[in-house]
């Protein structure tokens, strides 16, 4: 993919800083945060490393226990504030520590331990998720270790079509796709809609 006009010089201001700095990028289910982060890893590839928020879903027997399974991805579906945590520890990461984080695995559904080791010779941490800008409970404490935060703003019915297609890739049928995108991805989506007046920039498009 081609990235986004000013994505580059934006990230080399950031890497002119010459310390570890952590980029967030945000915005609703299916608006292209992972594509968009992605390509920017592969861009800035020795100077950077990729961390995906999904990662902190929480397990599929916690959320039954708790009783969420059916509204996975919401808010309160992560563990928010191991994710704080280990951006916190990523902040202070000593030469010649490898740190470990989780990764999603969208076959299985569910999040594996230890799926990403991330180097502190790597100045660029990218993250991206939908609720980096979200201001309750340990969430909040998101905003302030991001040294800049991007808000991915898609026209909702492309946004859309892009998660049907997923969620029948991933084994979804197509009326299963259409009850989750309404009931569980669009409410998720006006939410995270509210935090983009947080972000330090907004991407219009992608």
């Amino acid at each position: 993919m081609t990235l986004p006009a000013g994505a580059i010089a934006r990230v080399e201001g950031l890497l002119a800083r010459g310390n570890r700095v952590i980029l967030g990028i945000a915005a609703g289910p299916g608006a292209g945060k992972s594509t968009l982060a992605q390509a920017l890893q592969r861009h800035f590839s020795g100077r950077s490393q990729y961390l995906p928020m999904d990662g902190f879903h929480l397990a599929n027997r916690e959320l039954a226990r708790l009783g969420l399974r059916h509204c996975k991805g919401a808010p309160q579906t992560f563990d928010s504030a191991g994710f704080v945590n280990l951006l916190l520890r990523l902040r202070s990461q000593p030469a010649g520590e490898t740190i470990y984080a989780p990764d999603f695995d969208r076959n299985m559904e569910e999040s594996i331990a230890g799926s990403i080791a991330l180097e502190a010779d790597k100045p660029l941490l990218i993250t991206e998720g939908n609720y980096l800008l979200l201001a309750d409970g340990p969430w909040a404490g998101v905003r302030d270790l991001l040294d800049e935060a991007w808000y991915l703003d898609l026209e909702p019915a492309v946004r859309r079509q892009r998660l049907l297609e997923r969620h029948v890739r991933f084994g979804r049928s197509k009326q299963e796709a259409l009850d989750w995108i309404r009931d569980t991805d669009e409410p998720n989506a006006i939410r995270i809609e509210g935090t983009r007046h947080r972000a330090d920039w907004v991407l219009s498009g992608f």
